[in-house]
């Protein structure tokens, strides 16, 4: 049997989409380090940053979140592209809100934000940690790589702060459309099973755009 190309492409978003989704659950628990007083959170959030840096077993993960991301994006593309190329024509009657909600008409512009977001991220941690681009990282006094000066630095930008706060909500909806439709691209279709995913999802998405949203917040003005 011929593999359907359109199911392929759906199939590694969902998947890869899911290991984001358990990626962002980590990502969150470390970040609330930053919740704590200064002297105890700079010494875990520095000794964590080291252990991500370091440990080979979290380097091979951390090459294949680097892949998850571009299969993610890439392909989320290409379905799009696909999608809208299958309905060129608008009718003059659209039950298209009775059908699909408004995170899932809009999931392209959502994944489209989320990626600026992340390539921002990226060029002011990881490039500047991992490449060691930008101003020199300083150590603290335990020897390692001060990563939390750096994290608490950013977010005494008030428009840092903001830029980080507002693209939780994209965040959020994003993973509430993408959980739900993930586990059914990939087979799952029982009927109280779906409506308990529903539930999950929205938890899941409230829990990561709070987290995420609020923490810059917090650091801010602590």
């Amino acid at each position: 049997m011929a593999l359907n190309p359109l199911l392929f492409r759906k199939t590694l978003v969902a998947a890869t989409g899911l290991f984001l989704c358990i990626f962002l659950v980590v990502h969150l628990s470390a970040n609330c380090i930053l919740l704590l007083p200064e002297d105890i959170a700079r010494k875990l959030y520095n000794s964590y940053s080291f252990t991500l840096r370091e440990s080979p077993l979290i380097k091979v993960v951390a090459y294949l979140l680097y892949l998850s991301i571009i299969v993610h994006v890439v392909y989320a593309l290409l379905v799009t592209i696909r999608n809208r190329k299958a309905k060129p024509n608008k009718y003059m009657v659209n039950h298209d809100n009775e059908n699909s909600s408004w995170a899932s008409k809009n999931m392209g512009v959502l994944g489209s934000l989320i990626l600026i977001f992340i390539i921002i991220h990226l060029a002011n941690f990881w490039a500047r940690i991992k490449l060691g681009l930008g101003e020199q990282v300083n150590m603290d006094i335990d020897g390692y790589l001060d990563v939390y000066s750096v994290t608490y630095a950013l977010f005494q930008n008030i428009w840092f702060v903001l830029f980080y706060t507002l693209m939780s909500i994209p965040l959020a909806f994003h993973l509430f459309h993408g959980l739900k439709s993930g586990f059914k691209t990939l087979g799952f279709y029982h009927k109280k099973g779906l409506r308990i995913l529903a539930k999950v999802s929205l938890i899941y998405a409230l829990i990561m755009g709070v987290g995420f949203g609020i923490i810059p917040l917090v650091v801010y003005f602590k």
